[in-house]
């Protein structure tokens, strides 16, 4: 057995160190060569693609989250009907989007203010100068329609028939929503004579899916009970577990929300912009979070769970329209005020009589018109007239239409439930069974 050396033994660690040294700087070098070098027509295809896709199944996932948020919201005696409205708004969207959606979103002419009606039809034949399969783009651009349709789900919970809903679905994603999309994303009037900015929908998606809802809170009316004698009689919901887990989901899928409305990874450049926006939406959600959680234990002495699941939600609305300018403070901040807005707006709609079973018009409506006029903040190419200008033109087309379609739909079809559906529960009735037979009539 050779004699141990210290002195061999260092010469031995030195050459090592040496090989290693010379490995790392022709990793380096290769590196900032690799950076370097422009991405190749190939490359920028697929990483284009492979980010529209997998930030599209991401927010498809927000389906769910709202399902479940929405589920354990509402009383067990309406569970059931809120996770079929849920599939059922998700693939409806899936048909508008494919029947007019997308061509009335980016058919629109250079400031135009109406898209062309017609089926959508994958072309990539011009694939290396759009930097992207079409199919990736129309996949990612109608899970984002799904999510506004899911907006008016909970507001109008526990007293909405299911047809009517679904009526209004159609319209909401086939006509409502792709329209006025178009004035931004299209390149229409919005974006051609005010600049208006909008990253991923802040506006465009949350407070459209907040005005909806409102204008059908209003036709509706409240739950029965739910106001009496000028105060409001709390109905609490089935599950909070459940609404946890919701959000928490929700939380997730604004990642691929955000982070894909960058629409586009094949650079560098652009993969760190993604990774920016995720970081600033994660930490707005947690301004949120603890805002709201300061706000209820100082405003009530209790920390009203419900209201910082909806805080996390208003910090993620009020992020959406610029995720990727702001600091991280900035991101805390603006999130933490979304937060703040949650928390103050849920007693003044029950003051106006406003019956919003899961706090949605708060947290999208609300917050979505805050996070876009912030934008100017961060963002030096957005002004606060041009936003402002957004804004309007889209509270009054989405709330106006939205105000027509469900009136004409309660003056023809109907859109309440009869008493006998609200006191038993819409599970029994309008779908004849139960989400937890064993606790029934709870």
């Amino acid at each position: 057995m050779p004699e141990f050396s210290m002195d061999r033994l260092f010469r031995r660690a030195a050459i090592i160190v040496s090989i290693l040294g010379l490995a790392a700087a022709g990793f380096a070098d290769g590196a900032l060569a690799q950076d370097a070098a422009p991405a190749t027509d190939t490359s920028r295809v697929v990483f284009n693609t492979l980010l529209f896709l997998f930030c599209g199944m991401v927010v498809m996932f927000m389906a769910a989250g709202f399902c479940m948020l929405e589920t354990g919201l509402v009383r067990s005696k309406n569970a059931a009907t809120i996770c079929l409205k849920n599939i059922a708004l998700y693939s409806i969207a899936g048909l508008m989007v494919w029947l007019t959606g997308y061509n009335l979103i980016y058919g629109v002419e250079t400031g135009g203010l109406l898209g062309t009606f017609g089926f959508w039809s994958a072309d990539d034949a011009d694939i290396l100068n759009t930097g992207y399969a079409a199919s990736s783009d129309w996949y990612f651009q109608m899970v984002f329609v799904a999510t506004a349709a899911s907006i008016v789900s909970g507001t109008l919970a526990e007293r909405i028939k299911l047809w009517p809903f679904l009526i209004f679905v159609a319209l909401l994603t086939g006509l409502i929503y792709p329209i006025q999309a178009s004035w931004e994303w299209g390149g229409g009037y919005l974006d051609a004579e005010w600049a208006f900015s909008d990253f991923a929908g802040s506006t465009l998606v949350h407070a459209t899916g907040g005005w909806a809802a409102l204008a059908g809170a209003l036709v509706l009316g409240p739950r029965t009970g739910r106001y009496v004698g000028g105060r409001a009689t709390p109905m609490p919901g089935s599950n909070l577990p459940l609404a946890t887990l919701g959000t928490f989901i929700l939380w997730l899928g604004w990642f691929g929300f955000n982070g894909g409305s960058q629409l586009a990874l094949g650079t560098i450049e652009d993969a760190v912009s993604v990774a920016n926006v995720i970081v600033n939406t994660n930490m707005a959600a947690c301004g949120g979070v603890m805002a709201a959680v300061a706000m209820t234990s100082f405003i009530y002495k209790k920390t009203d769970l419900t209201i910082v699941l909806n805080g996390a939600i208003g910090g993620l609305v009020s992020i959406t329209a610029e995720p990727l300018a702001p600091a991280i403070w900035q991101s805390v901040m603006i999130g933490a005020i979304g937060g703040v807005i949650v928390t103050a707006s849920v007693p003044l709609l029950d003051r106006l009589r406003i019956d919003d079973v899961v706090g949605a018009i708060p947290a999208h409506l609300l917050c979505g018109i805050w996070g876009t006029l912030i934008v100017p903040w961060t963002n030096g190419e957005a002004s606060v007239l041009g936003q402002l200008v957004g804004i309007v033109m889209n509270a009054v087309f989405v709330f106006g239409m939205s105000m027509a379609f469900w009136t004409m739909l309660r003056y023809s079809i109907g859109v309440r439930a009869s008493g006998e559906a609200e006191s038993t529960g819409l599970d029994r009735i309008e779908l004849g069974l139960e989400a937890y037979p064993e606790f029934a009539n709870r």
